[in-house]
């Protein structure tokens, strides 16, 4: 049975190699007629929404933006829909995961690059990509 890939799903976290992984599901949408969906999950601690000083650090949402809608940009040169997602996450690598497994989401395909911004987070919790490499029960490119 051939398997027709129409709904590629992207983590971005602004990093080059997340990059890389963004313009090689821009090519494999242009060769499959396929849409694209990024999403950016932020990590935030435990507790940092609710402290009683009100939401502290960067505005998430706006940092999200910063890095989905030159995405949504870069998609389009090519001819490509983007649409996106960001995602407020205690562990990003689990929420990606339980997006792409979405029922509504359907996806056929997860383009993701390697190592992106947590190198030093990797050491303690894992790759991000290998993480979605291994749990997922979509097929998985990983672009180095």
């Amino acid at each position: 049975m051939v398997r027709k890939i129409k709904k590629i799903l992207v983590p971005l976290d602004g990093s080059k190699n997340s990059l890389r992984g963004l313009d090689e599901a821009i090519y494999m949408a242009r060769q499959c007629h396929a849409t694209i969906t990024a999403v950016y999950a932020k990590h935030y601690p435990p507790g940092f929404v609710l402290h009683p000083l009100g939401f502290i650090g960067i505005d998430f949402k706006k940092e999200g933006k910063k890095i989905l809608d030159p995405a949504k940009t870069r998609a389009a040169k090519h001819g490509i829909l983007l649409t996106s997602k960001i995602i407020g996450s205690n562990d990003p690598r689990y929420d990606i995961v339980r997006f792409a497994h979405s029922r509504k989401n359907k996806f056929d395909l997860i383009v993701i690059g390697a190592r992106g911004n947590g190198i030093v987070k990797d050491l303690f919790f894992g790759s991000v990509s290998d993480y979605v490499l291994h749990k997922s029960k979509i097929p998985t490119l990983v672009v180095k």
